[in-house]
């Protein structure tokens, strides 16, 4: 009998150091993942009782919450709202909080585990609860110029800083005001969450860094270009210069983006299928390189990568894996199955203006506890090398003939050298969609200070009449101008 009480002793046992196990993991160590979680509702209510950090732009609140004289205590509020939404998207009651607001959630409710002897102090004090505040990369001033050149487009701009990847200026359009989300009166906020969630034109798509991309165009050929100089090639690597190209295996031909040959030679360099932005030269280059070599520079340039954060999640660009030598020949100039945000392109620009080296792009400068402390300050950190640095000094030669002598002329600034690509993607069978238009680049080309992508989508309003050299090199300009003023 002892021995079957011992047995069943034992079990118990083993039992309640499970249970005391498992419950010490989900109370300690799983509490911030609990707390972030978006379903568990009694810890976003409890958030509001506490006065949430700001979150600033030079120093000064783009998001902030005061007292208010309802159950909540504190309403979220956001100067110029539709300016920064793209940055700081919004914190709202019967929702998770989204942008900087959900990927800083934690420090900004005052709730991530590093802040726990900060809520004791307060309680022990009777001092009220506070969050810390983030403070961003963002320069205001270049933030205004891209959100004001963009204008009434459909798209989105972004732009870094190459030397340590800090991120000036991001803004998508359509746009919307996050102070209509945070209101208290819930009906009133449901009812604008759902329209923007019908509004065709998706304002709550965050363009710069997500949703479903776009075909980059001939932006890509930056990224077969610089694989092909890492593989051998020149800039005089010459291709025979049709003016129609037949696939491989298919009975389809390309053309280039003006018709006729690149040129007007027998044969087209690199250096003369960049300065035109001719795809015929290019479809050659990228099946001559194949898959594996286009596809490793890619993923060195950011392609493919599921684990960026800038803090919010960036959705992965695109160069898609394909054993067909038509696809292959098409995705080398940006279309087929490419897809690309704005980020990602300005990432490429960035390391060729950097040297070669690609520097992580970052939204968050630093994170202040409300006792003015520092919990957190941000260093540049490098994302790797995607090129060697005579490869981007290379590179930049090209881009800056593209901009002084080709298809990206109308991002010239006068007394400044600017390295520039332009795209103009097709987009559904048989390009019967608007085309969507692109820039990316960097100035000064000798000293760059800025690296900018501009998309804009549905053929700016114009269907297939526009080209990234008309609508979006002069957007870009803007935001370079206004870097270069600073």
């Amino acid at each position: 009998m002892n021995k079957e009480l011992r047995r069943v002793s034992i079990v118990v046992l083993i039992m309640f150091l499970a249970l005391f196990g498992s419950s010490t993991i989900i109370q300690v160590f799983q509490q911030d993942n609990l707390k972030s979680d978006s379903r568990n509702s009694r810890q976003y209510y409890a958030s509001f009782n506490t006065q949430r950090g700001a979150i600033l732009v030079d120093g000064q609140p783009i998001a902030q919450s005061v007292a208010s004289n309802d159950v909540y205590k504190y309403q979220r509020v956001y100067a110029n709202g539709p300016l920064y939404s793209a940055v700081t998207g919004y914190s709202i009651i019967n929702g998770a909080p989204t942008g900087i607001e959900g990927a800083e959630n934690q420090d900004l409710s005052g709730n991530s585990g590093d802040q726990f002897f900060d809520r004791i102090n307060a309680i022990v004090t009777g001092q009220e609860p506070q969050g810390a505040s983030v403070s961003l990369t963002i320069d205001p001033k270049v933030q205004q110029a891209a959100y004001d050149a963009l204008g009434d487009y459909q798209g989105a701009v972004v732009a870094l800083d190459p030397k340590t990847g800090a991120i000036l200026a991001m803004v998508s359009k359509p746009d919307y005001d996050p102070n209509q989300l945070a209101s208290h009166d819930t009906k009133q906020a449901a009812a604008t969450y759902k329209q923007l969630l019908a509004d065709p034109g998706n304002p709550l798509v965050n363009r710069a860094i997500n949703g479903s991309l776009d075909p980059p165009g001939s932006t890509f050929k930056l990224v077969v270009a610089s694989a092909a100089f890492a593989n051998g090639y020149t800039p005089d690597s010459a291709f025979p210069n049709p003016s129609r190209l037949q696939l491989t295996g298919t009975n389809t031909f390309i053309t280039n983006s003006e018709g006729g040959d690149c040129g007007g030679g027998a044969t087209a360099t690199i250096k003369v299928a960049l300065q035109y932005s001719c795809n015929i030269p290019f479809a050659q280059l990228g099946g001559e390189l194949g898959y594996d070599k286009v596809s490793a520079q890619a993923k060195a340039y950011g392609f493919g990568d599921d684990s960026l954060r800038i803090p919010m999640k960036v959705t992965p660009s695109v160069y898609p894996q394909t054993t067909d030598a038509a696809r292959q020949e098409l995705s080398s100039f940006g279309q087929a199955d490419d897809r690309a945000s704005p980020l990602q392109m300005a990432m490429v620009s960035a390391a060729i203006a950097n040297g070669g080296e690609l520097m992580r792009p970052n939204l968050v400068q630093s994170i202040t506890n409300s006792n003015l402390s520092t919990k957190q300050s941000f260093s540049p950190q490098s994302y790797g090398q995607p090129v060697s640095s005579d490869i981007a000094s290379t590179l930049t030669q090209l881009m800056v003939n593209n901009v002084d002598n080709g298809a990206a002329s109308n991002a010239r600034i006068s007394g400044v050298q600017v390295a520039g690509k332009t795209g103009t993607a097709q987009n559904g069978a048989r390009n019967q969609l608007p085309y969507t238009l692109w820039f990316t680049g960097f100035a000064p080309a000798d000293n760059p200070q800025v690296a900018v992508a501009v998309v804009v989508q549905n053929g700016g309003g114009i269907g297939h009449a526009g080209f990234g050299n008309t609508l979006a090199a002069p957007i870009a300009k803007k935001v370079i101008e206004a870097v270069l003023s600073r």
